[in-house]
């Protein structure tokens, strides 16, 4: 006999580890929690409070480091951003400048060339 599985939303959890849990319990995602498909559930949601240490011989002595794992794909992850204008962009930019500034000197050149033509000679 099959059960049937209560639909689960965004709204329903109040931190990541919540919807992290759900999402480690079924990885097929049938709740569409890992929108971007990193296995990290909910990355909008905040983080859930720590569990306050208890002091005892066995917290003294340092845990092993864990990593956490950093999310691959694009700029919501961290990743893609630029470092810099590289050479090429600077040149380019520099380039562009100075045909936008030789063209405005140009049609002012123009401009009055024309306005002087069409006056005529001045009468005194």
């Amino acid at each position: 006999m099959a059960h049937a599985q209560t639909d689960v939303d965004c709204g329903d959890f109040r931190f990541r580890e919540e919807a992290q849990a759900v999402l480690d319990a079924n990885p097929s995602d049938p709740f569409r929690l890992d929108a971007d498909h990193d296995d990290i559930a909910r990355e909008g949601l905040p983080h859930g409070p720590s569990p306050s240490p208890t002091v005892t011989s066995a917290t003294l002595t340092p845990a092993p480091a864990t990593s956490t794992p950093v999310p691959q794909r694009g700029v919501n992850a961290g990743v893609g951003g630029g470092t810099g204008s590289a050479g090429f962009e600077v040149a380019g930019g520099v380039g562009l400048t100075v045909l936008a500034l030789s063209l405005m000197g140009g049609h002012v050149v123009l401009r009055r060339r024309r306005s002087a033509a069409t006056a005529g000679p001045h009468k005194p």
